[in-house]
């Protein structure tokens, strides 16, 4: 995914053995507010539930992959503490892949 800037929000990282990844400590959604004011594209959250629950708030839009294969038990999308209370997206676009696999594109509104 290169040339993109990369930040890993870790509690245990301290420094990057990459020049391209950033080591974020601090509080996630602080630092999503930070890039968000920059110029540039959107911020891509590749991640677990906990992390899209502490930046719930800062979350604009949802892509979601749908497989058709059911594992047991899951995570919640949004684990932990996901301030701010219900919020609605509205389904802006989907693809439905040859293997049943869907994306669905969702914008907050």
């Amino acid at each position: 995914m290169r040339p993109k800037r990369h930040y890993v929000f870790s509690r245990s990282l301290r420094e990057s053995l990459d020049a391209g990844v950033e080591v974020v400590s601090t509080d996630p959604a602080a630092k999503v507010r930070e890039l968000k004011t920059q110029e540039g594209k959107g911020i891509w959250l590749v991640g677990g539930g906990e992390l899209a629950g502490a930046l719930y708030p800062e979350i604009d839009e949802l892509v979601l992959k749908v497989n058709p294969v059911t594992v047991g038990v899951g995570i919640p999308l949004f684990a932990g503490k996901a301030e701010g209370g219900p919020r609605a997206f509205t389904l802006t676009g989907h693809t439905v892949l040859s293997s049943g696999a869907a994306f669905l594109t969702c914008k907050r509104t």
